[in-house]
């Protein structure tokens, strides 16, 4: 049978008392002890602990097949101080707190839903500490685990009045640098080469990059430029965000990125990035969005939407290798990355049953074997792009 649900809610708020920001190594290494601690208590076994450049990832491991993984992480947009002015609390119909809803809210419906099923046999239960940033250390151990399953259920939040996630955009990311010439603004302004105009050229040619019609949004983000108010700026730069539907889109983009030409004689435009996940279509995620709902019906819980999204998950690696892979199983409420960010309460306990029934009606009928997916040669990150 389910806890009670004052249980559910105490744990969460445990967890959001942990502050765990990405970035800050030492905070996301208290939060895993936190996370280890209450799946320890809920699942009879310890994790494996993976520590990875600093960052700290938890693995629960259960041998036996199918294998199912469930995937989820720990850290969080919000630095350290941020329950001072957010506390961690819950009235009678609401969680708040910051990381509340993405995701940790998701990690205690995981552990109670796997504390329902009659064996942990075959599953494996991944909670990295990187995600938000983009998954920099943790992207091989997900894509390994997820190579070895028959599915991938992501305990990311829902989406409006708890729709599962069934497809997500692919991201991909750059760094524009601009390179000019540095003068006296008011001697001999005409001696250089301004870095900043060229960045304007820049902006506004990525921007074009953009196609509503095809969903892909090609957006500058973060700007620097220029050193002093009375110097042609020699340097400037520009960080660009790209979601895409499909690899085709993510392509045409990624090599209208390394096409960018100077427009200002004597400047130089380098361009590094490339593409960081691809995309999670809908193909990918259709049976066990079927199955879910079919689950949800059987045990008398309200119908189950769908819903396409630009931001990415670790589902996105997961679908990348060829895992059926279905996204947003976690908790119901809003307010991601905001200071509303809030879970409902009256829906962690059906969250929980569907997570469980949709483990057994995977192990009962697994899925067809996963497909490999290569990525496209562009996808690679590791070295800086012309």
């Amino acid at each position: 049978m389910p806890e009670p649900v004052e249980t559910l809610v105490a744990e969460i708020l445990r967890l959001v008392r942990c502050e765990s920001p990405s970035d800050d190594l030492a905070a996301v290494a208290r939060s895993a002890d936190a996370v280890a601690e209450l799946g320890t208590t809920r699942l009879g076994a310890a994790p494996e602990r993976i520590v990875l450049d600093g960052r700290t990832h938890l693995r629960w491991r259960f041998s036996g097949e199918p294998r199912i993984l469930v995937l989820g992480h720990h850290d969080t947009v919000w630095p350290i101080g941020s329950l001072h002015e957010l506390p961690a609390r819950a009235d009678e119909r609401t969680l708040a707190g910051p990381g509340v809803f993405d995701m940790k809210a998701g990690l205690v419906i995981a552990f109670h839903a796997l504390g329902l099923l009659s064996d942990l046999t075959g599953i494996t239960l991944l909670v990295t500490g990187d995600e938000e940033p983009g998954s920099t250390t943790s992207r091989a151990l997900i894509e390994d685990e997820a190579r070895e399953a028959v599915a991938a259920l992501v305990l990311e939040a829902a989406g409006p009045d708890g729709a599962l996630k069934i497809a997500r955009k692919g991201v991909s990311r750059y760094e524009v640098a601009v390179h000019g010439r540095a003068s006296h603004a008011g001697l001999d302004p005409e001696h250089g080469v301004n870095a900043t105009l060229e960045l304007a050229h820049q902006v506004q040619a990525v921007a074009l990059l953009g196609d509503a019609d095809a969903g892909t949004t090609v957006t500058p983000t973060r700007t620097s430029s220029g050193t002093t108010t009375n110097t042609v700026p020699a340097q400037a730069s520009f960080s660009v965000d790209v979601r895409a539907l499909s690899a085709a889109e993510q392509d045409r983009v990624h090599a209208g990125m390394l096409s960018l030409t100077p427009r200002l004689a004597g400047a130089r435009v380098d361009v590094d990035g490339g593409i960081n996940r691809s995309p999670l279509a809908a193909d990918s995620s259709a049976e066990l969005f079927r199955r879910a709902q079919r689950v949800a019906d059987a045990l008398a819980l309200p119908p189950l939407a769908g819903i396409s999204v630009g931001g990415a998950s670790d589902g996105n690696f997961t679908a990348g290798v060829g895992t059926p892979t279905l996204d947003g199983l976690g908790a119901v409420g809003g307010g991601a990355h905001a200071a509303h960010e809030h879970v409902l309460i009256a829906e962690l306990e059906p969250r929980v049953r569907l997570l469980a029934g949709l483990i057994e009606d995977i192990r009962a009928a697994p899925p067809g074997p996963p497909a490999p997916v290569a990525l496209p040669a562009s996808a690679s990150t590791t070295a800086p792009v012309r």
